[in-house]
Formats: C-alpha cells, structure tokens, sequence
C-alpha cells in the first residue's frame, strides 16, 4: 500500500515538474532546470537597441519622477540635486554593466554567477535575499500602479472617488478597518489582475513590452510637462530658488542624494545578469545600459522638477507626486482635462506595469526557479511574486512611508556586498574564466563546491561589507551615533561594495581559490548547447580532483587555464 502512495506521489511529482535535461541526477535536479541552464543562441534576441527600450522604459516611473523632490525640500537647488541624479545613475549605469558582462558573456542569470563566488548551495541566500525584496518591491508597485488606474476611473466617472461622508458623492466604504477603502482596493487589484497575463510571456519575449512602453510613456511624460508649463505661463518659481545649506553640509547633503540614486538601482545591479543573458553578445548589452540609464533617468526626473515647479504657479505649492497633480486636475474639472488625466494616467499605468514586470517579477521567478528548479520555472515564480505582492497588503507597509523608505533604502547596504563579492570574484579573482558546467554540478570534487557548497571566504567578505554600515544605520534610524559613522553610512553602497570587494581579494589571495586563470579568460563564446549531466568520464571535475580527501582544489596555472579552454570547446 505504501508502495503504491509512493509511486502515486512520484506520478504527480513529474507531472507539475518543469522542464529540465534528462539523465540529471537527484542534485542536479535541485540545481538547474530550462531557465536555468545557459541561454541558447535560439533564445539570444536582445539587440542593442532593445536595451535602449528597457532602460527608457524603465526610467519613466514615478519614483523616478519623485526622486529629485526629497533633496530640493532638504536644501539643494534644482540644479544641484539633478546633478545629483545624473551622477548617481551614471555609477548605477556602470555598477550595471559591470554584472551584466557576465550574463552576456556565459548567458547565465544572477542565481548561477552567484554560485561561482558564494558556492553551489551558498548562493540560495543571496537569491533568497533578491527574491523577498523582488516580491515586496512587486506589491509597492502593484499599489501606486492602482492609483494610476484610480485616476483612469476617475476621469471617466467622477464618482470613482471614497466616500468623505461629506455629501458630495463618492463610493462608500465596505471595507472598514482594513487600513484601505473600497475605492483604492478594486483599483489595486484591478491593475494586479491586469498584470497577470504580461507575466506569462518568456523573458526574451518580453522585450516587446518595453519597446512599446518606451514610446507611448516618454511621449505622454513630454506631453505632460508642457501641458503643465503652459498652464502655468512659465516653469514656475522652484528652478529660480538657490540652495539654502553652504559648505560641507552642502557636501553631503549631494553625496546622499548621490548614494540615494544608486539605491534605487541597488537590486537591478545585482540581477542584470537575468537580462543580460539574452543579449546576442556582449557589446549589446554594454554601451546601450552605459549611457541609457542616466540619459533615461536624468531626463525623466527633470521633467518631475519642472512640473512640480509649475504646480506653484497653478495650485498655490509644490505638489511632487504626478499623481497627486493629476488628481488636482480632476479635481478643477472639465472634459478637456478629464481627456488629459486620462492619457497620461494610462502611460503612467504602463509605466508601473513595465517596472514591477522588469524589476520584480521576472527577477524574483529567476531567483525562486533557484530556489525550487524541480518545480518553479520563471512563469510559475513571477506568479508566486504576485501572490505574495498581493496578500501582503501593501497599503499597510505605505501607511508609514519614511520609516518604511529607510529600512528598504538600507536594504541596499546588504545588496552592496553581495555586488562587491560577485564583481571581484569574476573581474579580479578569476579574470574572466568561469567552467559553466560545474555551475551545475553537486559533487564534492568540483571546484564551486567549496566546504559543503558553501564558500566561507565569500561570506566572511558579504558580512565585513554589511557591518562597515551598521553603525550609521542606527543613525538614520534615529539612534545617536559617531558623526564618522554616518559619513560612512552616507557613503553606504560604496562602502559596503569596496570592503566586501577587499575582503574577498585578499582573502583568496591568501587561501586560493579552484577554477582560475591568470591571465583574462573568458570562454562564453564556446557556448551553445551546453549538457550538465554526469558522464562516466567527467574530465573537468577530474582536472580539479582533490590532491587529498578534504584538501584544497589546484590547477590554477595560466597553461593549466588554456587547456580547461581547450577541453570546454570540446564539451560546448
């Protein structure tokens, strides 16, 4: 009887498994699977061009829009705190391209580059780490994207609004005591139902999202910004108002909104590899993110400044969020406007919807597809995201924004390290060489298995990276600390980035690691259709066969490098 539960179990097990080589072993199994393995050629489909889209689509948001606000109101002129996104996306952009190589060039996502410097089970807790925040990060954005729709509502009937108890109409309130209302629930939902179907399509696929998104939104952000300029007969007081701080607080005030713009980008930094594998080669995916990122970002948060500027004049204040200046606009009525509100408010939908699909979704379905390869595939994942963005509530975690925007911009410092440990490992460590096909191996004998598939060199690295910032955290939390502190918490992704960096270097320096070259190496070029399974004569795990049980993993000599080049032609 057990016997015959057994086999029923195993029938449905392979029933709802994904798609993965067969002739894996049990280990295997919990290590790659079809959107795991390296990218094929068929499925290589990003262009440059089609980066160029990713990017403008994805600056066009409105935290992108926000993103100069907070700084202005602190004390910076216009000017200073723009320079301040300029320079801070221009970092992001090179952060960016900096990870991104290494997809483009071996076409494998974040979860398995992850693998060659933390080990083969020690990357679960960075993909862990990128996942959770992915499907946090998707129901925020699942929640600003319902007000867009609110606005689409609400511009075609004007009752689309809660009811104030006031008299003057509005939709009454059946979900008392639940820290949101009717109103702002349906249009919540109705923009995480509309999301649905977009995260069906394969990743390579989706490129066609965002060479729309990356027309119809820029289009519709220029249309606003001069709709807002003529209504107010010029662009408005803000852009003439001068610094208020001098000095060195003039300094750091800049530095933070510096660090402030490469937070925001602290998880696409780590995860470009996702997109970058699909790149037709490298250059592809270097230049077209080098120069987009800041162009796209810089452009759409001056847009945000000269509109918010421009409120002045109409409203009587600077009115930041777009959506709360769209709402003023419904608010003074007429059918012209209700039109207007209307577009735009459906570009800024499309806007959201690209985002949370580009930087949540698809980011967490790698990562949870690392998490469960036998069963979670990319598709299932990015469902898995939404679920859970859904059933989170994100209303509450809005509730108390400051609080909330500081724990998740600080969430950047744990990113950081992980960033710091990856980049030195393949551009200074490995230079370059990375042997795909162990990436997929579980024995103990092959050289990313470290102790027990963890790498304790990595992880020493990842935590000196996060405890530089610590201190200065608690300062931004409100505790009092040593002004050093937070200079160094100000300085918060570069911090944690060069000293887990450092750390890693001079740790490998000391007890070398297997699987390196000593002279730059890279050899994804080779790979087409790469197979994981075990042979019987598996020449690459037998050229790094322990010198002794438990010892360390040799070969690591430049004539060494050439022949693992050599014999990886042949296996690719």
């Amino acid at each position: 009887m057990e016997k015959v539960r057994n086999s029923k179990a195993a029938y449905y097990a392979n029933k709802i498994a994904v798609k993965s080589e067969p002739g894996l072993t049990s280990t295997q199994l919990m290590l790659h699977n079809h959107d795991l393995k390296p990218v094929e050629p068929a499925r290589r489909q990003w262009g440059p061009w089609n980066f160029v889209g990713f990017w403008v689509a994805d600056s066009f948001n409105i935290n992108t829009w926000m993103i100069s606000s907070a700084y202005i109101v602190d004390g910076l002129s216009w000017w200073q705190s723009w320079i301040c996104v300029w320079l801070g996306y221009s970092l992001a952009g090179a952060f960016v391209c900096t990870t991104g190589r290494i997809g483009a060039t071996y076409h494998i996502s974040f979860p398995v580059v992850a693998r060659s410097s933390f080990g083969i089970w020690g990357a679960l807790w960075p993909v862990f780490n990128r996942a959770a925040m992915a499907c946090i990060w998707y129901g925020v954005q699942a929640w600003i994207g319902g007000t867009c729709v609110y606005l689409m509502i609400r511009s075609i009937w004007n009752d689309w609004r809660n009811d104030n108890g006031n008299g003057t109409g509005g939709i009454k309130n059946g979900i008392p005591n639940s820290g949101t209302n009717t109103v702002a629930f349906v249009s919540f939902f109705l923009f995480w139902l509309g999301s649905l179907p977009a995260i069906w399509f394969p990743v390579e696929k989706i490129r066609h999202l965002f060479t729309v998104k990356s027309y119809f939104v820029p289009t519709a952000g220029v249309a606003f910004f001069i709709w807002a300029v003529v209504r107010a007969k010029g662009i408005g007081p803000i852009v003439y108002q001068p610094g208020r701080v001098k000095g060195s607080e003039l300094g750091w005030l800049m530095v933070r909104g510096t660090m402030s713009s490469i937070a925001n980008f602290a998880a696409l930094i780590i995860n470009d590899p996702d997109f970058a594998r699909f790149a037709k080669k490298p250059s592809d995916a270097f230049l077209p993110q080098l120069l987009t990122i800041p162009i796209g970002f810089g452009v759409t948060s001056f847009i945000g400044i000269i509109v918010s500027s421009s409120s002045v004049v109409i409203f009587g204040k600077p009115i930041w969020n777009p959506l709360d200046l769209l709402e003023s606009f419904l608010e003074e009525g007429g059918s012209a406007q209700r039109f207007g509100v209307f577009i735009i408010a459906a570009a800024f939908t499309l806007a959201q919807l690209g985002t949370n699909i580009a930087a949540n979704s698809v980011s967490a379905g790698t990562d949870l597809t690392a998490l469960a390869p036998r069963f979670i595939s990319i598709r299932r994942g990015g469902y898995v995201c939404a679920l859970v963005g859904l059933v989170m509530c994100p209303w509450n975690l809005l509730s108390s924004t400051n609080s909330f925007t500081t724990y998740l911009s600080a969430y950047s410092v744990f990113l950081s390290s992980i960033a710091g440990v990856m980049v030195c490992d393949y551009y200074f460590v490995r230079k370059g060489f990375l042997d795909v096909k162990q990436l997929y191996s579980g024995k103990r004998t092959a050289p990313y298995y470290f102790t027990y598939g963890f790498h304790l060199k990595a992880y020493t690295a990842y935590i000196a990276g996060i405890m530089i910032n610590v201190v200065g955290f608690a300062g931004a939390v409100g505790r009092d600390v040593p002004v050093g502190a937070k200079r160094i918490y100000d300085l918060n992704y570069f911090a944690g980035f060069i000293v887990a960096a450092l750390v890693y270097y001079g740790l490998c320096r000391i007890w070398p690691v297997p699987a390196t070259s000593d002279t730059w190496l890279e050899v994804g070029d080779e790979i087409t259709e790469l197979s994981v399974a075990y042979g019987d004569s598996d020449e690459s795990v037998n050229r790094y066969r322990d010198e002794e049980e438990g010892g360390v993993l040799s070969d690591r000599s430049a004539s060494v490098a050439k022949e693992r080049t050599e014999a990886t032609k042949k296996e690719y």
